[in-house]
């Protein structure tokens, strides 16, 4: 039996770059908010886990 690997976390840049590309023209469009409030806790999680590793 093996294990999964693990997929890389992404990193704050990575969620920040997918959270930009949601707005169109400087408007969120109102299909894309739910994924843009996940984005912006996995993002606010990756901010903190990056924060850790460097203290």
């Amino acid at each position: 039996m093996t294990l999964p690997a693990e997929q890389p976390q992404p990193t704050a840049a990575d969620i920040n770059a997918r959270i930009r590309g949601l707005w169109v023209d400087g408007v969120l469009p109102a299909e894309r908010r739910g994924e843009y409030a996940r984005l912006v806790v996995a993002w606010a999680e990756a901010v903190r886990a990056e924060q850790e590793l460097a203290a």
